[in-house]
């Protein structure tokens, strides 16, 4: 009896197919196994499975074999735990890839060919804020750098609390604005060029309050020869009680005991507390209006004058430091003398300030940062002035040039010796209105 299987037995020499078989025809249930590309190459003496004989010990050794089938991408014969499946690369998509190339397999080698993916869509919202917070963070440093830079240019030289009997503060800020002619730090060459004279200590040249306020900011000139009654007083370097030193001119005050006294009379004849004071000389003056680049005015009339050096013709024209200089201190060309003085003062004052804060000059660091170091360079002002109070005061004579506010003399009813004398009731009701921060209904000169 034959024990072997139909068709196994050496008594059935017909064809057979399979290992070792000799027929013509592949065996119609097996699939050739690709050969591995890339691998390395089978030694001497193994067979297709890397082992002698070329039998997988795990195969059958009768019968047909398991046979693989893909899943994944990979067999599943049973034997790929032991490192002999094969990945085609078809359900993968990497047909003609191998390691080495784009893909899952790794990057190129070089000289290769890759296959790059779609270059991610740009986060502009994600640059537009970081470009916001940049530009803002650079503004914040820059603000404060320059407020810092600029706080530290004040001569804050006046202490107001050394004045003695003050009125009452009422609403509202009152600025007393002076012009001196302190020729400090001028050359023999700069006094010829500016016709400031050779006079020894400081006298005011002009006298202004600009009242800021909630109903309006109103400027207001103080001829420097009014007829004032200059009070008892605490001497400025002394400390001791002066005076009082009887009737005399408005700017007789400033030369003899300086700021101090000076506002110590303003307020005892007009009953009006001074609550900030800023002083500029005349070559500051100068340096600021060169600084802005020229201040543009308009001249109703022409007029010379030797003592101030002024030669204007009518007309709209750019004053530079030395021609603003020679406009506000020209008294001698006028008939009303000192009243239209002081109304040119304020023309011009109005116009600067106006020029200082337009864009051109706020938005361009190189005219901005000259302008505000020569005018900080030259102010005095008191102990308690801080920027945010000088911003405010340049602002508000802005406004007055501009015709949000109202520009005046102080009220005159007469003179008397060659001195001015002030319009009592006017100057008691405008001071009261003032001090209200109500609309100013008095007119002056």
């Amino acid at each position: 009896m034959n024990e072997w299987p139909e068709g196994w037995s050496d008594d059935n020499p017909g064809p057979r197919y399979g290992r070792g078989s000799t027929g013509a025809q592949p065996d119609g249930a097996r699939v050739m196994r690709q050969v591995r590309r890339g691998g390395p190459a089978v030694p001497p003496g193994q067979g297709a499975y890397g082992r002698p004989g070329g039998r997988r010990p795990e195969a059958p050794q009768y019968g047909v074999p398991q046979q693989p089938s893909y899943v994944d991408g990979g067999y599943t014969d049973g034997y790929a735990d032991d490192g002999y499946g094969y990945d085609s690369g078809y359900n993968t998509g990497q047909v003609y890839g191998r390691p080495g190339a784009d893909g899952p397999g790794g990057p190129a080698g070089p000289g290769e060919g890759r296959i790059r993916g779609p270059r991610p869509a740009p986060n502009w919202g994600r640059r537009f804020k970081w470009t916001v917070i940049t530009l803002v963070t650079a503004l914040v440093v820059t603000s404060v750098a320059t407020y810092f830079w600029a706080d530290s240019k004040l001569h804050r030289d006046v202490d107001l609390s050394k004045v003695i009997d003050r009125p009452a503060t009422g609403k509202g800020t009152n600025y007393l604005i002076v012009g001196s002619d302190s020729r400090a730090g001028l050359s023999s060459a700069d006094k010829k060029k500016l016709h400031t004279g050779s006079a020894e200590g400081k006298r005011t040249d002009s006298m202004m309050i600009l009242h800021v306020g909630d109903n309006g900011d109103t400027l207001i000139s103080l001829p420097r020869d009014s007829n004032v009654t200059i009070p008892q007083f605490r001497g400025s370097e002394s400390g001791k009680l002066k005076g009082p030193l009887g009737q005399n001119k408005l700017n007789a005050a400033y030369a003899y005991d300086g700021p101090t006294l000076l506002v110590r009379t303003i307020e005892y004849n007009t009953g009006l507390h001074i609550d900030h004071y800023v002083e500029i000389g005349f070559a500051g003056f100068a340096n600021i209006v060169d600084a802005v680049g020229g201040v543009e005015m308009t001249i109703d009339q022409p007029f010379k004058d030797k003592w101030s050096g002024a030669d204007f013709k009518a007309g709209k024209q750019k004053l530079n430091g030395d021609q603003a200089l020679a406009f506000v201190r020209t008294r001698h060309a006028f008939a009303a003398s000192d009243l239209q003085r002081t109304k040119n003062q304020q023309k011009f004052l109005s116009a600067l300030a106006h020029q200082v804060a337009t864009p051109a000059t706020v938005l361009n660091p190189f005219k901005f940062y000259p302008t505000m170091s020569a005018g900080l360079d030259s102010l005095v002002v008191d102990k308690d002035m801080s920027l945010w109070n000088l911003a405010s005061m340049f602002w508000a004579m802005k406004g007055v040039s501009g015709g949000d506010g109202k520009s005046m003399n102080m009220p005159v009813s007469g003179s008397t010796g060659g001195n001015l004398v002030w319009d009592k009731a006017k100057v008691k009701t405008l001071v009261d209105e003032l001090k209200n921060d109500e609309k100013v209904t008095v007119s002056g000169n």
